[in-house]
C-alpha cells in the first residue's frame, strides 16, 4: 500500500535526505586511488553519527542475501552494478565506483546514489555516467501529479536506450518513506500513460542503473550481495529521493 506523506512528513524526509547527500558528498571528496572501500564507509559512518542518524542499510537482509549487510554504504566498483560490500579493496587509476547511500532520522528514511571515476576518466565511462544522471534528470521531471509511474519509466528508458545502454532485468525504484523499500515500484523502463496514478504526497526513489554493454543481464558475486553484468562491461547508478507535490517534483536527497 502507497502511503502519503503529509507536507510536514516531507519537511521532515528532507532533513534525512540532507544527511545523505552530505555522506555521499564527504564519500566523494575522500574517494581517490589508494583509498579502500572500507575507508570510504568509515567516512560515511561519521557523516551519520555527526547527525545522530542510523543507517537503514547496515543489518539489513533481504530474502536473497545469505548475510546481513555489514555497511553503511554499497560500494559497487566497475562491472558492478549495485549492492557492493565495501572491503578492504583499494580504488585503481581510471576506477569506475557508484556509491548508494541511506540514512534514517526521526522515524524518516532518505536514498540516493551517484556514480563517479577515479583518477583518469574513460571516455566511455564519463559518457555511461553522465547519461545515468541524464535519466534520473528524465525521471524526476516526469514526476509530476497527474502522471503515471509508466511515464517516469519510459523517460528513463527512453534516454538509456536511446544511448545504447542496458537496463537491469527487475531492478529501478521504490517508494520511499518510514522504511527505505516501499510501495510503489518504479521501474526503469515502461510504457507512458500505465501504472499507478501519481498523486501529492508520494515519495519515490528514481534511481536509474546502466549498463554500458547493452545487455540487460547480471548475476550474483559469490558474496551473495552484488550484482554484476553478465558481459563485464561498466555500470553506472544515480539515485535520488523525491517528493511528489502539487508545486513540482522536490528532490530531497540533493545539497
Amino acid at each position: 500500500m502507497v502511503q502519503l506523506k503529509t507536507d510536514t512528513s516531507i519537511e521532515a524526509m528532507r532533513e534525512t535526505g540532507l544527511v545523505v547527500a552530505h555522506m555521499l558528498a564527504a564519500v566523494r571528496k575522500e574517494a581517490a586511488v589508494g583509498v579502500s572501500l572500507l575507508e570510504l564507509d568509515a567516512v560515511a559512518r561519521e557523516v551519520l553519527h555527526e547527525a545522530g542518524a542510523g543507517s537503514p542499510f547496515l543489518n539489513y537482509r533481504p530474502h536473497f542475501a545469505p548475510v546481513p549487510f555489514p555497511a553503511v554504504i554499497c560500494a559497487s566498483v566497475n562491472d558492478a552494478i549495485v549492492h557492493g560490500i565495501p572491503t578492504g579493496r583499494r580504488l585503481r587509476d581510471g576506477d569506475l565506483v557508484s556509491i548508494d547511500a541511506g540514512a534514517t532520522l526521526k522515524g524518516w528514511a532518505g536514498d540516493s546514489a551517484i556514480s563517479f571515476t577515479v583518477g583518469r576518466a574513460r571516455p566511455e565511462d564519463t559518457r555511461l555516467i553522465d547519461t545515468a544522471f541524464a535519466a534520473l534528470d528524465a525521471g524526476i521531471s516526469a514526476a509530476v501529479v497527474g502522471n503515471r509511474i509508466g511515464d517516469i519509466a519510459h523517460a528513463i528508458g527512453t534516454v538509456c536506450r536511446k544511448a545504447g545502454y542496458g537496463i537491469p532485468d527487475g531492478f529501478g525504484g521504490h517508494g520511499v518513506g518510514r522504511s527505505m523499500h516501499e510501495d510503489p515500484a518504479v521501474p526503469n523502463e515502461g510504457r507512458p500513460g500505465r501504472g499507478m496514478l501519481l498523486r501529492h504526497g508520494m515519495v519515490l526513489a528514481i534511481e536509474p542503473m546502466l549498463t554500458g554493454g547493452g545487455t540487460d543481464g547480471y548475476y550474483p558475486d559469490r558474496d551473495g550481495w552484488t550484482l554484476r553484468t553478465s558481459d563485464g562491461s561498466r555500470a553506472a547508478h544515480a539515485e535520488h529521493t523525491v517528493a511528489i507535490t502539487d508545486d513540482g517534483p522536490r528532490v530531497l536527497t540533493a545539497l
